[in-house]
């Protein structure tokens, strides 16, 4: 397979991988609808980075990092589920004029990409997966720094290829949603985030 061919594969692969809706693509989704594409952008940047992170640990093999996370799993799952609880409940009872508010520019792009980014790093199996992924996806023959570079800069841009066509459609539709549309919005993200905080403390007991 030639690198064209193993990026573009790559690629497909790690649209695959964003695609489905989780807790990231919940926040994504209720975080451009209040504070705009903007911020939308700013968390898809980060959970690709964060995924290409754990990308370039499994592809170049640093077992001693991969071993830490994988040691201090249960731990990180608990910090990742009472964070996605909280921002479940948050999202869950705020009020009309609080959205205003943020609508107004509270929100910080770096910030929400730093939130995105670290609650991506506190899902460890994602360095198992990617291990998976290039083994299958590696050219037969030794796996070079060109080949892993390679493949995590595919997967990388299919997954900020997916956040960017959502944060697109959800700005689409964010200005013909009317106050009380976005309430009842937030009331069921907040609780979709709150079920995958619960699932994500479960996992770590």
């Amino acid at each position: 397979m030639s690198l064209s061919a193993l990026f573009l594969t790559a690629a497909g692969v790690g649209l695959a991988v964003a695609a489905p809706v989780g807790p990231m693509g919940m926040l994504c989704i209720r975080r451009t609808l209040t504070d705009g594409p903007r911020t939308g952008l700013s968390i898809g940047f980060g959970i690709a980075c964060g995924d290409a992170a754990y990308g370039l640990v499994a592809a170049l093999g640093l077992v001693g990092v991969s071993q830490f996370m994988l040691a201090y799993d249960k731990p990180l799952h608990i910090a990742a589920g009472l964070f996605l609880l909280y921002l479940g409940l948050r999202t869950f009872f705020q009020k009309p004029t609080e959205q205003v508010a943020t609508l107004r520019g509270n929100g910080s792009g770096l910030r929400a990409f730093a939130s995105a980014f670290l609650l991506t790093l506190t899902n460890p199996q994602t360095i198992i997966m990617f291990a998976a992924l290039f083994a299958t996806l590696a050219p037969r023959g030794p796996f070079s720094t060109t080949i892993a570079m390679t493949t995590v800069l595919g997967v990388f841009c299919g997954s900020i290829a997916w956040w960017c066509v959502l944060v697109a459609m959800v700005t689409g539709a964010r200005h013909a949603l009317g106050t009380r549309l976005r309430q009842w919005i937030d009331r069921v993200v907040g609780l979709a985030l709150a079920a995958f905080g619960v699932s994500e403390i479960r996992r770590a007991m």
